[in-house]
């Protein structure tokens, strides 16, 4: 079965950041080693083009990216060395206002010496919800994860993400993981929506003892006339946003130890923010999902598009000119 160009990417992400080791790790994926390495050392050549099936490299003297332009994706990846090449592409653009692909901004930073090690995991697109919503507030995710605060224990973060935008509507730090704590969290999730006098979205979550007690059954359907839905046992990827997006926060949070829950609450604070409104994510056409909870998507799109014309269109004057005043 060949695979996609996004799903290439996302294993070399996962095998590269993986604890069990490049060996084990493809072996779950059934992949051969000298596949995977044929793939990677495409990758580092070529960037994500290089994984697309049939792709072949060439030069277009005429889209040639000016020096300048190329000193400013190097400015731009040393002021935020925790972006990736595709992130930086889009902030450019949005930014700049000047088009660049994400290929071209991973060729400029190799040459430059400034490719760093890949820092995320990402989970396979065919390992989503496979009933997809069409619209924010169709539907939330919720879970919980845990954190160890030194000198105090475990706490638990309980979390609502709406799954259309993927955007983190509420969040709180918790000292127990009961009914009572995800009662408060819907709730404070609802109001921050403004959902209280409309209709309620459905609410996904595993089958933990919380989630499936009759105590919150009755509270969300008497009390908030809010269906529930349970992902099913033993099959995590069911809420695969709301975990991925769990594995994302650790791999940034978990870098620092904790002396108290205020520490903990702040770090959060500047990560949610930061996730919201701020970091490029691929699934959602590489926006941010705040961009997608308010609507804001197809205006930035089309200002993308209008900046990628522009853009060529002033490389291809650029090249006809200098080709004039070499004849």
């Amino acid at each position: 079965m060949r695979l996609s160009a996004g799903e290439k990417y996302e294993i070399i992400q996962t095998v590269t950041t993986s604890e069990i080791g490049v060996k084990r790790t493809l072996a779950s994926f059934g992949i051969a080693r000298s596949t995977f390495y044929r793939w990677y050392q495409k990758y580092l050549e070529n960037g994500y083009d290089g994984l697309k099936q049939g792709y072949r490299t060439y030069k277009r003297q005429w889209n040639s990216i000016p020096e300048d332009q190329k000193d400013l994706v190097v400015e731009v990846a040393l002021e935020h060395s925790e972006l990736s090449s595709r992130e930086l592409a889009y902030k450019i653009t949005d930014e700049q206002g000047i088009f660049i692909s994400e290929s071209s901004v991973y060729r400029i930073l190799k040459q430059r010496n400034l490719i760093p090690a890949p820092n995320h995991f990402l989970l396979s697109a065919a390992n989503e919800f496979k009933d997809k919503t069409e619209f924010v507030h169709q539907m939330w995710q919720t879970d919980f994860t845990y954190f160890k605060i030194v000198g105090w224990g475990w706490y638990y973060l309980s979390t609502v993400l709406d799954d259309y935008s993927r955007y983190i509507i509420h969040w709180e730090l918790c000292d127990s993981m009961n009914a009572e704590d995800v009662k408060r969290t819907v709730n404070t999730a609802i109001e921050k929506a403004r959902l209280k006098s409309k209709a309620k979205p459905k609410l996904l979550s595993d089958n933990g003892p919380c989630y499936v007690s009759n105590e919150l059954k009755t509270y969300l359907k008497e009390a908030l006339k809010m269906k529930q839905v349970h992902g099913r046992p033993m099959h995590t990827q069911t809420q695969g946003k709301i975990e991925r997006y769990h594995r994302t926060m650790k791999n940034v949070v978990k870098l620092n130890h904790f002396y108290h829950p205020e520490e903990l609450i702040e770090a959060l604070e500047k990560f949610v923010d930061n996730y919201n409104n701020r970091r490029y994510h691929e699934s959602l056409n590489n926006l941010t999902p705040a961009d997608i909870y308010y609507g804001r998507s197809e205006q930035i799109i089309e200002k993308r598009k209008r900046i990628k014309a522009d853009s060529i269109q002033r490389r291809r004057k650029l090249y006809n000119h200098q080709k004039l005043i070499n004849l």
